[in-house]
């Protein structure tokens, strides 16, 4: 996440307690800021970081980001 803060990303993790009492994905992953255009961001809710990673890393990329392995 560093390396995204780097580039001029604001990342951010959640957990949502609510979410998880209720058996629904508890954490989103957001990245939005520079290098994307205001409206553009990258997000997704998932049943752990690691499945968030799984999907927002390579859309990420796709988009020119350099993202550590």
């Amino acid at each position: 996440m560093e390396a995204l803060a780097e580039q001029g990303v604001t990342v951010l993790f959640k957990a949502d307690a609510e979410r998880m009492r209720d058996g629904a994905g508890p954490w989103t992953f957001v990245a939005s800021g520079a290098p994307f255009h205001d409206a553009l961001l990258v997000r997704t809710d998932a049943a752990s970081v690691e499945a968030c990673l799984d999907i927002c890393l390579p859309q990420l990329r796709k988009r020119g980001l350099v993202v550590p392995e």
